[in-house]
């Protein structure tokens, strides 16, 4: 039974900007040295337009003029300008790669400490583009966006500054495109954050609709699902398309009024410049050198409006990684610890959906160091009723406990000593296959880590790999690509090697040959004695070899007893065993 689709939060503005003010003054050194050499690259580079001036002028007055001097002092503030830059882009660079590494981790953190059952809901589409495609935006924005801002500010400011002391008169004709440039860009960002959270998350969902259909494709073929998928992806990307639609409409609207916002000052400056000459009020040197401080300011301007959109979508990207911080807990650990290690639910109830149980009152006691298999047909609630008593979700009412202490008030670490789940899905990391096994107890030797592998009958095939256990695995690079059955023995490896007392088994053992896996089953069952298993079983050969079978049908336990006592009381399970084996004995 799937769970309803719940986006994960985003973050508000506050908490956003509240971050970024952190995270920027976290190395005040660093910034301070990076804004300082692009304080004095800026500096270096108004010499150039106060020579000019002052060349025009002496040639308009007729005096003396060095020209080879002027050229020479203009080369060498320009080589100087060029020493500081490449330095300062340096320090800069330097910065936003610590700043970006410290967000990554950051939010890797976030991401592992959320509840499984959020993760469940909120699907992998949403979650996958918060890790690819929002990390991605937000390392431009950190890596270019943000430096590139606070260099045109402090450029800007400089040329600002000098366009002041060559005469504040002539401040006044580049102030005229302020106005137009104001408006535009508050009505731009006014609309902006909305526009591009939208944008993602239009984006997830046409990334999770996909997954679904490429995961399920045998699902969608053998009940000829293809039109409706087809229908769902066309719908996903429409709007998608009308959501990157917006945010270019936006775009062509500010962007025409930035332009002419540029060329207006220098127009201005030339005019009203000129006028203010013929009356006396300011020297030819000075108009020079202003319009070459005005045109000198574009850069500085373009520069930090061009980088307000990146800007926008990096704090887009940030709220929604951010947001991820604001998932609540989906338990509070108690002061009991459990006494024992049996395991009991008592009128369980569950819903994926308010409304829609899909457990209906289930009781069940499992004693320690027993075998149980959960047995029933698709959809009965067999994985639900595991992943309950393995403490992923916490029951809507009733509850399970263990040792006398409800799974869900126990701290999770506390909680993976007690009891465990593998599922049918499992992951290969990027890394030696040692590596892969130590992930459920880093502190284990050699000799324990070969063991939990010759327990689930994977020794043979690691010892004949290139480097043994230090064979590099996983997808991508030159890495080793071992099959979904070698990945799966790895899982049941950890498993062993984390020595749980409870073990809860959705088909961990569904992609190994029916064959290969009754060979492993039966190996494990020697490695797991003493240990309370909990075997959610498509294969009923695990049924048969079980101290008890609890046949789940419609959300509740409709059978519950050994092998042979549900043999012969004919009902639920003596059916399946029969079309199964092909006898009722």
């Amino acid at each position: 039974m799937s769970a309803q689709r719940q986006i994960l939060p985003v973050a508000d503005q506050a908490q956003v900007r509240a971050y970024a003010r952190r995270l920027t003054l976290k190395y005040p050194g660093s910034l301070a040295l990076a804004l300082s050499l692009h304080g004095l690259a800026a500096v270096a580079g108004l010499a150039a337009p106060r020579f000019l001036g002052e060349l025009v002028q002496g040639v308009r007055d007729g005096s003396g003029v060095d020209v080879d001097t002027i050229a020479l002092a203009i080369a060498g503030f320009i080589v100087v300008q060029a020493v500081l830059i490449r330095y300062a882009v340096y320090v800069s660079a330097k910065l936003g790669e610590k700043v970006l590494a410290e967000l990554r981790e950051e939010f890797v953190d976030r991401v592992l400490a959320l509840p499984l059952s959020t993760v469940e809901r909120a699907g992998s589409g949403d979650l996958l583009t918060r890790t690819s495609r929002d990390v991605d935006a937000l390392s431009r924005t950190v890596r270019h966006a943000v430096p590139e801002t606070l260099i045109a500010m402090v450029a800007g400011a400089f040329v600002l500054g000098a366009l002041a002391l060559v005469g504040p008169l002539l401040v006044l004709p580049s102030l005229v495109a302020v106005p137009l440039l104001w408006y535009s860009t508050r009505w731009y960002l006014k609309r902006a954050r909305d526009g591009y959270l939208r944008e993602n998350a239009a984006y997830a969902e046409m990334t999770e609709g996909l997954s679904e259909t490429v995961e399920g494709a045998r699902t969608v073929e053998a009940f000829g699902l293809q039109r409706r998928r087809h229908e769902r992806t066309d719908g996903d990307i429409a709007r998608s398309w009308a959501a990157e639609r917006y945010t270019l409409g936006l775009r062509t609207v500010w962007f025409p009024a930035v332009e002419f916002g540029y060329v207006l000052p220098i127009v201005a400056t030339l005019l009203i410049g000129g006028l203010f000459y013929l009356r006396g009020w300011v020297d030819l040197a000075q108009v020079t050198a202003a319009t070459l401080y005005v045109q000198q300011l574009i850069d500085p301007l373009d520069r930090l409006l061009s980088w307000v959109d990146e800007l926008q979508v990096g704090g887009a990207s940030m709220a929604r990684l951010l947001g991820v911080a604001n998932v609540p807990d989906d338990r509070v650990p108690g002061a009991g610890r459990p006494e024992g290690e049996r395991v009991t639910a008592d009128e369980v109830r569950y819903a994926y959906r308010e409304g829609h149980d899909v457990l209906h009152g289930v009781s069940l006691e499992v004693a320690p160091g027993e075998r149980l298999a959960m047995v029933g047909p698709s959809g009965a609630g067999k994985s639900t009723l595991g992943r309950l008593l393995a403490g992923i979700h916490g029951p809507r009412t009733g509850s399970v406990r263990v040792g006398g202490v409800p799974l869900v008030e126990l701290p999770l670490d506390e909680l993976r000593g007690h009891v465990a789940l593998v599922t049918q899905e499992h992951h290969v990391f990027r890394g030696t296959l040692r590596d892969n096994v130590l992930i459920a107890r880093p502190d284990a030797g050699d000799d324990a880590v070969k063991d939990a592998l010759a327990a689930v009958d994977a020794l043979e095939w690691v010892e004949a790999l290139p480097d043994g256990l230090d064979t590099v695995v996983g997808s991508g690079g030159s890495g080793v690509t071992v099959s979904p059955a070698q990945a799966q023995q790895v899982a049941l490896a950890r498993l062993v090697l984390a020595d749980p007392h409870t073990l809860v088994l959705d088909e961990a053992t569904s992609l190994i040959d029916p064959r290969a896996a009754r060979h492993l089953e039966r190996s494990l069952a020697a490695v797991l004695e003493g240990r309370t298993v909990i075997a959610i079983a498509h294969r009923l050969y695990t049924a048969h070899d079980a101290d008890r079978v609890a046949v789940v049908e419609d959300g509740r336990i409709s059978e519950l007893g050994s092998h042979d006592e549900l043999v012969a009381a004919g009902g639920a399970y003596a059916a399946l065993w029969e079309s199964w084996h092909g006898t009722s004995r």
